[in-house]
């Protein structure tokens, strides 16, 4: 019996061995997954903005007729004028253009353009010539327009006539504004505006680069007409007193158009201020300065865009 004894109790050691030997292993920790990297976040640039281009006309009675030519040659080339400021006779050019005028129809209008129609004179107390004729001229070919109405931003600069201190025109019946830049002193008569009278905006700024800035342009392309002063003196009234504006206005364009990016002076050798009849060559003129300078214009604007 205990033989049968030991035989049962080395059975159940020999199963309970097995047990133990066959019993499963404990499962293996999990495996944390693997991150999956996150795309890099790409921030889009800002579109690139071209600087507000500004055109700056100057004053020069008949030699105007070159803004034109200047105007025609940006157009052409797809340079986009933001901006509008006109002294004297680039206040004339500059309306038109702001009133939505192209190069074309300017020149077309400078062609057939009758000197008569500008042309009122009067008993010479304070000008020969009124200016209400000049003021309708603008007033009827740009729609009847106000300066704050016109397609593009417009300037006006003139002078005040009694403490010589400069006025940008922003707001107001544009042909008044026009007659007021362009009242050459003893030749046009002032221009009472409100309280107070203005004359040529030529005595303070002939070239308005400042103004162009101050309305705004980051690119100011100005247009230098203005005549160098003759080196024998003319004999007729009107000749010496473009002669003294042209030594004055050269004093003072040295200092202002050191502002501007670019400069066009178209070569108007032998166009005199009082000369109507060659408008064909001072538009050409115009044309010639502002293809020679085109290149720079591409490259200023490619640098101040941002």
């Amino acid at each position: 019996m205990l033989r049968g004894l030991f035989h049962v109790a080395a059975a159940t050691l020999v199963l309970a061995l097995s047990a133990c030997a066959f019993s499963p292993s404990p499962p293996p920790p999990p495996v944390a997954p693997t991150p999956v990297a996150e795309p890099p976040v790409v921030v889009p640039k800002p579109p690139l903005r071209p600087p507000r281009v500004g055109l700056a006309l100057g004053g020069g009675a008949a030699r105007g007729f070159a803004h034109i030519g200047v105007i025609q040659v940006l157009e052409e080339n797809g340079i986009k004028v933001d901006l509008v400021a006109g002294t004297s006779a680039g206040s004339l050019v500059a309306s038109l253009y702001a009133s939505g005028k192209g190069g074309k129809e300017m020149q077309a209008l400078a062609e057939g353009m009758d000197e008569g129609a500008i042309t009122d004179w009067s008993f010479p107390l304070r000008g020969l010539i009124r200016g209400e004729a000049l003021a309708r001229f603008i007033r009827d070919k740009t729609g009847g327009k106000g300066i704050e109405q016109m397609v593009l931003p417009l300037g006006i600069v003139a002078t005040d006539l009694s403490d010589g201190s400069p006025i940008l025109f922003r707001s107001g019946d544009t042909g008044t504004a026009v007659r007021a830049s362009s009242a050459v002193p003893a030749v046009f008569q002032p221009v009472k505006i409100g309280q107070r009278e203005y004359v040529d905006g030529g005595l303070v700024s002939p070239v308005p680069v400042r103004f162009a800035r101050e309305m705004g342009a980051q690119l100011v392309i100005a247009v230098d007409i203005t005549s160098p002063p003759e080196k024998d003196p003319p004999g007729d009234a009107f000749r010496m007193l473009m002669q003294t504006f042209s030594i004055m206005g050269r004093s003072i364009n040295s200092f202002e158009l050191r502002d501007a990016d670019v400069l066009v002076r178209p070569r108007l050798d032998g166009v005199a201020s009082s000369d109507f009849t060659a408008r064909r060559r001072a538009i050409q003129a115009g044309r010639d300065a502002a293809l020679a300078v085109l290149p720079l214009i591409r490259q200023r604007i490619v640098e101040k865009t941002r």
